[in-house]
């Protein structure tokens, strides 16, 4: 049985990632921060219960700011993959805590790489990687070979932990691959990030619960995916014999107005009635066109992308009203219970 380590197993990626190894037979450990709120939500569905015997997912209490931490529960699991994912993943906020950004996203993957080499057992390691990291390159599609230019601190952050897993791979023939992640988006997708951001809008606009969606920058353009079908080409990675580094993505782009349109469009909404520019979702330097290549991904890994971005938007605005409505009758039921 092999057995897998996530960081960010309670984020987007990592709980569908987990849902992906499970049934591939693998046992599941995951990486949780301490806190003083249940922050597991999106993988409830798949934790064993306290008394399950034959259980394969387990979570462990540790920090990518402590090293400490990491060394020990590596000597613990002994995995034989560890998928990165953990990080500070929001772009506009790391201009806010630019410190915070490079100590988890770029030195946490620092530490997660020395605790593979000191431990000295084999293991494969996967960088999540970001499509990001091209910044405001102004050549696209952008592919494994395109020159980067990073143009935030999450940015900047994530490249330091590329180059340092290439580093590590190629001075002490770690198996250690990164994927180079373009926007992936699902109904798991945290609600400040601007995708789940209109569609949840949308969802509460329609239900007469919110008046106004308050955007940044309409224009710029984005590659969007569908997280399920990216999680897969992490594993199909770390199947390899030799790590290689990957761009994933649909080779497409859209722009946030197109979003937009498509999302309120979808709700029999008329966006234009609803939105407004708000400068405070506006970044200090704005990158205006990201575009994959994933060529490479399809010849060696055979992985392409199924669901378009229009069954994308409209999947997620299928949720986000069900989600509502699940909400909004479960206040019903709490009132009516309270009143009886």
């Amino acid at each position: 049985m092999k057995r897998a380590l996530i960081t960010g197993i309670t984020g987007q990626d990592g709980s569908y990632l987990a849902e992906l190894l499970l049934p591939k037979g693998y046992e599941v450990h995951g990486i949780k921060r301490r806190s003083s709120s249940f922050n597991t939500a999106r993988i409830d569905n798949i934790l064993p219960d306290w008394h399950e015997r034959e259980a394969r997912l387990f979570l462990h209490f540790a920090d990518l700011s402590d090293s400490t931490s990491l060394i020990k529960l590596l000597c613990q699991i002994q995995p034989d993959e560890i998928y990165h994912l953990g990080a500070q993943s929001h772009v506009r906020v790391s201009y806010e805590i630019p410190e915070y950004t490079g100590d988890v996203t770029a030195l946490g993957t620092i530490r997660l790489l020395e605790a593979i080499r000191v431990v000295n057992f084999k293991t494969k390691f996967y960088q999540a990687s970001s499509s990001e990291m091209f910044g405001t390159t102004p050549e696209y599609p952008q592919c494994e070979t395109t020159p980067f230019r990073p143009s935030s601190p999450y940015a900047c952050a994530k490249l330091y932990a590329h180059w340092m897993t290439v580093n590590y791979r190629e001075s002490y023939d770690l198996f250690a691959c990164n994927g180079i992640l373009f926007n992936h988006e699902s109904p798991r997708r945290g609600e400040t990030f601007v995708s789940r951001k209109i569609t949840r809008g949308v969802a509460r606009i329609r239900a007469g619960l919110q008046e106004k969606l308050y955007m940044g920058n309409l224009e710029a353009k984005r590659d969007w995916g569908y997280t399920p079908e990216y999680v897969d080409a992490m594993w199909r990675m770390m199947q390899l014999d030799r790590a290689d580094d990957f761009v994933v993505a649909t080779g497409e782009t859209h722009s946030v107005r197109e979003f937009l349109e498509t999302a309120f469009a979808y709700a029999g909404l008329d966006w234009e009635k609803y939105v407004e520019i708000d400068a405070r979702y506006f970044r200090p330097v704005e990158v205006d066109h990201l575009e994959g290549d994933a060529g490479k991904a399809e010849r060696i890994l055979g992985w392409r992308p199924k669901v378009k971005f229009h069954d994308l938007v409209r999947l997620m605005v299928d949720s986000d009203t069900q989600l509502l409505e699940d909400q909004l009758s479960g206040h019903l039921a709490r009132s009516a219970s309270a009143r009886d």
